[in-house]
């Protein structure tokens, strides 16, 4: 009697199990909708390059785990550009035709990102850019690029307006060969000569990874400059600044950085020829902010990094940014929705207001698809460095908001230029 019973019970509570482990499996497909396909190229030449590439996959898989954006499931992919044009083009085209993402993320490199432009512009994918400083990105007039870090009409004027006010206008430049960097020194003595009527004492382009830079430094020496700037990529910086020691420059010249000088190769490479150097960044490690603190700790326990730079803090607003456009858009995510889906997703980003960064800069992004609307965040920060080495140190100078058409009245025919050579 009690198997006859039990029986019928058992086979019921199978039925149960049965359908509770079938409705089990129904929810957990069913909590991603659809999948929002990212493609990511980045420099990753480095450790630390490699880690700012992981750092943003982690960020846009931790929305995954928070069950996704909007029920979807993010998909992102990494390839390293080397900081090379051609490497960088065939990652993008390959990202919009091959792998057909919704969001392309790149580059570190300004050299990359012009050309890649002209690709996503074509294409019709969003650009979401973060790391390249050039001016001319933006200047472009593509509706599907925006900028997360600092363009350098604001940055490399912030460092100037520093200077000439602090230190005097009697400054030396040399820059590699690559476009921040010869954006970053060209904007800086443009604004002195511009607003303090001094032009260069002297002012020379040198190659990206060219080993000896004592023939340009030993002419600087002769001039009895007030300040060098050295604009570069960290070992190139790193290399011209431990020279102009050598050569015998003196201490009381002020050494100058680029927006390359804040990675964290640049004081590890130049120990403590370092020392007293400042550059204009988008985020300062130093920053007592909670925010910041939270961040630094992040990056501590996560990737061993105890002095996130810049490039770190940006690659993370980026992450960010993008959570919040992609939940405001109105996705379809079907095999033929590609293209609808590339358009909600970019006029999301165009919605993007009030953002505040790591370095305490506001990003605000709008429709039109000029710089004022597309440079997001307007707000440089001066940072020095107070010892080099692994474990270097830095104090926060200060910062500077930018209006947003700043720099831009001279650039008309260039513009036109650049918006002309994009749509043909």
């Amino acid at each position: 009697m009690g198997n006859t019973t039990l029986k019928p019970h058992h086979s019921f509570s199978k039925v149960l199990l049965g359908f509770a482990a079938f409705s089990m499996l129904a929810s957990a497909t069913s909590v991603f909708a659809g999948t929002i396909k990212i493609g990511v190229s980045i420099r990753m030449k480095s450790d630390t390059g490699k880690k700012y590439g992981q750092m943003v996959v982690d960020e846009f898989n931790a929305m995954n785990a928070a069950g996704g954006i909007n029920g979807h499931k993010i998909d992102v992919k990494l390839l390293n550009d080397e900081c090379k044009s051609d490497i960088g083009v065939a990652n993008a085209t390959k990202y919009a035709y091959q792998d057909r993402v919704h969001l392309f993320v790149g580059s570190t490199c300004s050299s990359v990102s012009l050309p890649i432009v002209d690709v996503i512009h074509k294409a019709r994918v969003p650009m979401l850019i973060p790391h390249s400083t050039n001016y001319k990105i933006t200047l472009k007039g593509s509706p599907w690029v925006f900028r997360i870090p600092i363009s350098s009409r604001f940055s490399a004027a912030a460092a100037a307006k520093y200077t000439a006010e602090s230190i005097g206008t009697k400054v030396a430049y040399i820059w590699a060969s690559d476009a921040a960097s010869q954006a970053d020194a060209q904007k800086f003595f443009e604004y002195i000569e511009t607003y303090h009527g001094q032009g260069p004492v002297y002012a020379e382009q040198f190659q990206e990874g060219e080993l000896d830079l004592r023939p340009h430094l030993l002419k600087i020496k002769a001039l009895r400059p007030q300040a060098l700037m050295i604009s570069a990529q960290s070992q190139d910086f790193a290399r011209g600044l431990v020279q102009s020691y050598e050569v015998g420059i003196p201490p009381s010249v002020k050494r100058i950085g680029g927006s390359a000088a804040s990675n964290r190769p640049a004081p590890i490479l130049s120990g403590e020829a370092i020392k007293g150097v400042f550059f204009h960044a988008a985020f300062s490690y130093a920053d007592s902010a909670p925010k910041v603190r939270k961040f630094v700790k992040m990056t501590t326990e996560r990737y061993g990094v105890s002095t996130p730079d810049h490039d770190f803090s940006q690659a993370w607003d980026l992450t960010q940014v993008a959570r919040i456009a992609l939940s405001r858009a109105h996705l379809t995510l079907s095999d033929s929705s590609l293209a609808a889906d590339r358009y909600a997703i970019r006029d999301a980003l165009t919605t993007i207001k009030g953002y505040e960064t790591l370095g305490g800069g506001v990003v605000d992004f709008c429709a039109n698809p000029t710089p004022e609307c597309r440079d997001g965040n307007k707000t440089p920060v001066l940072i020095e460095y107070v010892s080099g080495g692994e474990n270097y140190k830095l104090r926060l100078l200060g910062k500077t908001t930018f209006a947003a058409d700043f720099g831009l009245a001279s650039m008309k025919a260039e513009a036109k230029k650049l918006r002309d050579s994009l749509n043909n």
